[in-house]
């Protein structure tokens, strides 16, 4: 058999192609055909489908009936522990934000349409806020899930949007598609988003996205809403930016994937 040719900075081609393959797949929302695989690659049909075909019976590809094809559930795993590590490695930094904040600190991903709590630093405080690590929630419901809104394609968002519905958490969560995308315009502006209520009574989050992420990501603190006031929120709002900001630059820095 002959050597598989190298591709750029000295990789195997083939596994170039192939991972060039599962993110277009991505791109498209998570399923295409193989004609529209290959206007997007640039690729001869004849590879697309010797690759797609290695993929499929690997599990990290799969066919559907209609004979388009759609990530696999192979990938899940491998995405989660991802994140989880991801989480990990940030630790550190959401620590040092409790230590200036005196609030809990989370960090989210954007993982098929929910956000996915990959890490937590509980604040020092007898009544602080607990987020299950591994908890998924609808984006529209929670701050860290707007902030990342925020910096998507409106016309992503509103794909999104008509995928997963607006359900209420709360009496406060966004439901209106409009209004929500008026909100993530201000978030925008802002450099921060809030959850008010709207994922649990009570509670109060300043969420911002984290620049430069492979996957959209976000860092938020959350409390009481009693002692997370809105003169706390604009002391704490630019704390969580800058940590934010350093996670992301040392993401570009080190190359750090999830």
């Amino acid at each position: 058999m002959a050597a598989e040719k190298n591709g750029r900075d000295g990789g195997v081609q083939s596994l170039q192609r192939a991972f060039e393959l599962l993110e277009h797949l991505a791109d498209t929302g998570g399923e295409a055909s193989l004609s529209e695989l290959a206007t997007l690659s640039g690729l001869p049909m004849p590879t697309i489908h010797r690759l797609i075909r290695t993929l499929v019976d690997l599990g990290y590809v799969r066919q559907n009936t209609n004979r388009r094809y759609a990530l696999g559930a192979r990938l899940i795993r491998l995405g989660e522990n991802a994140s989880m590590q991801f989480g990990s490695w940030a630790r550190p930094l959401l620590a040092e934000l409790v230590d200036e904040v005196g609030e809990t600190a989370n960090l989210a991903v954007l993982e098929r349409d929910e956000v996915v709590y990959v890490a937590q630093v509980p604040s020092k405080h007898s009544m602080r806020m607990f987020t299950e690590v591994g908890r998924r929630l609808l984006p529209h419901g929670t701050g860290v899930g707007k902030a990342m809104l925020a910096h998507l394609p409106s016309d992503d968002v509103t794909a999104l949007l008509v995928r997963t519905g607006m359900p209420a958490y709360t009496e406060h969560t966004f439901t209106d598609q409009d209004a929500l995308l008026r909100e993530l315009a201000r978030i925008a502006q802002q450099g921060y988003a809030l959850d008010e209520a709207e994922q649990e009574l009570g509670v109060r989050c300043v969420a911002v996205a984290v620049p430069g992420a492979p996957v959209p990501a976000a860092v938020s603190v959350s409390g009481p809403s009693g002692r997370l006031t809105m003169e706390a929120v604009e002391r704490i709002a630019p704390v969580v930016q800058r940590i934010a900001t350093s996670l992301g630059s040392t993401l570009s820095r080190d190359g750090v994937t999830v």
